[in-house]
């Protein structure tokens, strides 16, 4: 069984045992979480697909660990101009592993 959940203004599609990274969750290792946007949870030939979501559905998952991403580096450049701005940015991150997917 496998649903399509919403966090962090991002969709994923998971299934139990799965290990994700997903935006950051105030949440301590070790903790479990549950998530109720739940849009879609199918098995198979057998899709619920929800209104934006799915009555009674839940995912729930625990907090593996907490980190931040590889940097992102940002060059912005005008030729001719004598313009040049560097940047970067390390977006933080939670890792969860899903344990059961409820329909």
């Amino acid at each position: 069984m496998y649903a399509v959940i919403k966090t962090g203004g991002k969709q994923y599609r998971v299934i139990a045992g799965q290990k994700l990274k997903i935006e950051q969750i105030a949440a301590d290792i070790g903790q479990q979480i549950t998530l109720n946007e739940v849009l879609a949870v199918g098995s198979g030939e057998g899709l619920v697909v929800g209104t934006p979501l799915v009555s009674g559905a839940s995912v729930v998952a625990k907090v593996v660990s907490q980190g931040r991403h590889d940097k992102v580096r940002i060059f912005k450049m005008r030729r001719r101009k004598h313009y040049q701005k560097r940047q970067g940015h390390r977006q933080n991150y939670t890792e969860i592993q899903v344990e059961t997917v409820n329909a």
